[in-house]
């Protein structure tokens, strides 16, 4: 897989949480997802279940940088929620045109 095709399966999924449809998003049937304050979550249904949960928070995404070695990107990006601005850095696994694996860590706007 090229590096253009992996981050395009990754903007896929960004964009996909951007315009709160997944419908889109080439995930793996055994896609892991890991964050910060989310214990791991192994499988498709459950993995959509949970960021679909998330969708009403999400205002904006805005994606600053990729970054690629082989089937992993780090993507640094803001995200906008009704609570303020995050910024994120995603690591992602693509393998076979499927996003396989997302751990994601971020650092909270602090409410002022």
């Amino acid at each position: 897989m090229s590096r253009d095709d992996a981050i395009a399966v990754v903007e896929s999924y960004l964009n996909g949480l951007a315009k709160k449809d997944l419908s889109n998003v080439p995930f793996a049937a055994d896609i892991t997802f890991e964050g910060p304050r989310v214990p791991r979550l192994i499988g498709r249904e459950t993995v959509m279940g949970f960021l679909t949960s998330i969708m009403p928070l999400l205002k904006r995404i805005e994606i600053k940088q990729h970054l690629v070695d082989g089937e992993f990107v780090a993507t640094m990006f803001d995200m906008e929620t009704v609570n303020g601005t995050d910024k994120v850095v995603d690591w992602l696994q693509v393998s076979g045109g499927q996003l396989k694996a997302i751990r994601s860590f971020y650092y909270p706007q602090v409410a002022s």
